[in-house]
């Protein structure tokens, strides 16, 4: 299995690069990188460029010119690139922990997706955490995060269950499967079955809109909160808006109660003909 692993940015080289040092510590190793790059400038492409050389994966710079908030046509046009025949997504201010990809190839199965888990970290702690510190484990290890500003919460006490546990309070969540845009991996045939992302929707829903569709095309959701880990940096959020939400709801709601299964506008007009 190749796995391969996609995530938005725009105009957060810092983040980016924390992100792709993240992906250098990962145990499973058949994987490509494509960075969906929503019209960011100069200093993105540098960081591409610098940490391509260094790292031992692959990655592809997927760009488009900034248009508004481009997210879900980004990601479509990543898809249409990519050569795996599993896809992972996340975001690119998401770090992972070392054994993230091993535990969504571990546990790919026919006829399903993964949801995995994740921990907001305050500003202090993502601003605290440098190369060294993902290269060794430091920035997802509970005690480093615990003592660089990180409160305690349900979340963060994940990072510090063993396997064993992790999976008994997976099996015992209350909490279905969503399709999350920070951690979340699925089949290629099957992402393509569904047409991708819905270039329709703007910022409030869009992931779980596309995991909806999988749902009714019979594709279910298995919920790894506990077992797939990865920490989000924190960063300002001004791309919400009230309208785009409520644009959202709506086309989220058409899904449900006529049960549709591909995106209006996606993947599709990218593929070769």
């Amino acid at each position: 299995m190749q796995i391969s692993v996609m995530f938005s940015t725009y105009e957060q080289p810092q983040w980016l690069e924390r992100v792709l040092w993240g992906f250098e510590t990962q145990t499973f190793r058949d994987f490509e990188v494509l960075v969906a790059d929503d019209g960011s400038g100069p200093a993105t492409q540098e960081v591409i460029d610098r940490v391509r050389r260094e790292v031992t994966y692959p990655i592809t710079h997927v760009r488009q010119p900034h248009e508004g908030f481009g997210k879900c046509r980004i990601l479509n046009k990543a898809i249409a690139q990519a050569t795996g025949d599993y896809c992972f997504f996340t975001d690119g201010d998401c770090i992972p922990r070392n054994d993230l990809l091993a535990v969504h190839a571990a546990h790919a199965k026919p006829g399903h997706f993964i949801s995995g888990g994740y921990l907001k970290l305050p500003m202090s702690t993502s601003e605290a955490i440098t190369k060294n510190d993902i290269l060794t484990g430091r920035a997802t290890d509970y005690d480093w995060l615990r003592a660089n500003g990180t409160p305690w919460s349900r979340r963060l006490a994940r990072f510090r269950w063993g396997s064993r546990a992790a999976m008994a309070l997976d099996a015992l969540t209350p909490t279905g499967a969503t399709f999350n845009g920070h951690n979340s991996s699925v089949w290629m045939a099957d992402l393509l079955a569904v047409n991708g992302f819905d270039e329709r929707l703007e910022w409030g829903g869009l992931d779980r809109e596309i995991g909806e569709r999988l749902q009714n095309a019979g594709i279910r959701g298995r919920q790894f909160r506990h077992r797939a880990l990865v920490v989000h940096l924190d960063h300002p959020r001004g791309y919400k808006n009230a309208a785009g939400i409520a644009a959202n709801r709506a086309i989220r709601d058409e899904v449900a109660a006529q049960q549709l299964t591909r995106a209006a506008r996606g993947v599709d007009q990218y593929l070769p003909r």
